[in-house]
């Protein structure tokens, strides 16, 4: 603690003791059982073995299942929400696509590159069954299909084009992380 201590004081920060936790990610279950007492300022930080931060779910394996699984229900009730929106007849294939991006698209990007390498990212199914509402199409349609015919990138695409910009962050000059060595 006492180098996260000289960070924060660097970059003047201030850590809140109230919304910061303690969790132990290890490989060895009998390891990672134990709580950690962490101080900072005299202060001791509360132990969570299952933390949220920034709406993603950290758990002490790092697949997370759990926060993909989250996912997986928004997803399910904002497909069954688009597929009453084109079931009334007024929905245009516009508005349809629109839909589909605000509703599931901009959900499944949040915060990608942390997640994507998962080996739980079974959330492509529900993507398509979004875009085959979208496109109007049948489930024989292949999937690769879909999105060219939806005129949106596919989500394997948009995962990896994410991670890649993150990726080239710390080598701009202007980051935070550049001058880190």
């Amino acid at each position: 603690m006492s180098t996260v201590g000289e960070y924060l004081k660097t970059w003047k920060l201030k850590l809140s003791t109230t919304k910061t936790v303690s969790l132990v990610f290890h490989l060895n279950n009998k390891e990672a059982k134990p709580e950690l007492k962490v101080n900072h300022s005299n202060i001791t930080l509360s132990f969570c073995s299952r933390p949220q931060n920034l709406r993603i779910m950290l758990d002490r394996s790092l697949m997370y299942r759990r926060h993909i699984g989250s996912l997986r229900k928004k997803f399910k009730s904002r497909v069954t929400l688009l597929k009453q929106l084109a079931g009334y007849g007024w929905a245009g294939a516009t508005t349809l696509q629109i839909a589909t991006l605000a509703l599931v698209r901009s959900t499944a990007e949040y915060c990608t590159p942390v997640w994507c390498r998962s080996a739980h990212t079974c959330l492509d199914p529900v993507i398509n069954d979004a875009l085959q509402i979208a496109t109007g199409c049948l489930h024989p349609t292949p999937m690769y299909n879909l999105p060219i015919l939806a005129g949106i990138q596919p989500a394997e695409l948009c995962r990896k084009r994410a991670t890649l910009s993150l990726a080239r962050c710390p080598m701009e000059p202007g980051h935070l992380l550049h001058y880190i060595h």
